[in-house]
């Protein structure tokens, strides 16, 4: 495809928030961050595997496609990417096809996950948890339906980034706890932030990964403040926890 047919086209199919570089033509030229998202997956991608040879990925918002077409090019047998937004999965598969990688996209919500039937080597669930309004539920769903292994997380964080062990237990009248900077915090945005009224919650360091343990991954990699390796591991769900909190009663009369 000439330039100018990817330039037209990528223009077409704009605005874009990945940056992508699809043949020397900028999809996002004047992007606020830059070579964005490529600037900042510099910072942790030591931390994923060079060679993904064999292995399925499953990309959960992946926008214009920057982290599906990434794991693609370190060898990924199968890569899927799903988003609810269908100008994101157009733009994903037009950069796919302009980079010669043979990706699958469909449309599908992270809380509809199950409905893939399938689990994943790896899962890359970056810039997603802050635009949901029940981020804790979409972690459940990730954990129980389709992460086999690995866990790539990232979310938009404010607070401290500093971490502090969490208690197993507390006593009802310790409150001092709740505000020190290291304690898990969601913070909840109630009308816009950043001109985005679909940015729900800014959690801080120690937050996301106390709700990333809390849904059964183990922290492997914390390689900049907002990103996470994890692993997913076996836990036991107590019954008023969970992925579902279902209606309970009497049998309906037969």
């Amino acid at each position: 495809m000439r330039a100018d047919e990817i330039r037209q086209r990528a223009e077409a199919l704009g605005p874009w928030f990945h940056n992508l570089d699809l043949g020397g033509i900028r999809t996002a030229p004047e992007h606020f961050l830059g070579d964005y998202p490529n600037v900042k997956f510099q910072g942790f991608a030591h931390v994923i595997p060079d060679d993904l040879t064999g292995r399925s990925v499953l990309d959960i918002g992946c926008n214009g496609g920057f982290y599906s077409i990434e794991m693609k090019r370190r060898g990924a047998e199968r890569v899927l990417g799903i988003d609810f937004d269908e100008d994101y999965l157009a733009q994903a598969r037009f950069a796919a096809e302009v980079s010669g990688a043979e990706i699958e996209f469909a449309k599908l919500s992270v809380y509809d996950v199950a409905a893939l039937g399938e689990r994943f080597d790896l899962v890359v669930f970056m810039g997603v948890l802050y635009h949901l309004r029940h981020p804790l539920l979409a972690l459940d769903l990730i954990h129980e339906h389709v992460a086999k292994d690995l866990l790539l997380f990232q979310s938009m964080q404010r607070g401290s980034p500093e971490i502090e062990p969490v208690p197993d237990n507390a006593d009802f009248f310790d409150e001092a706890m709740f505000d020190r900077p290291g304690y898990p915090k969601l913070h909840f945005i109630e009308k816009e932030y950043a001109n985005d009224p679909t940015n729900w919650w800014a959690p801080n360091a120690a937050c996301s990964a106390a709700m990333l343990r809390s849904a059964g991954f183990e922290i492997l990699e914390h390689p900049e403040s907002e990103v996470f390796l994890c692993r997913r591991v076996a836990i036991e769900t107590p019954p008023w926890s969970g992925a579902v909190y279902p209606m309970k009663g009497k049998e309906p009369a037969r």
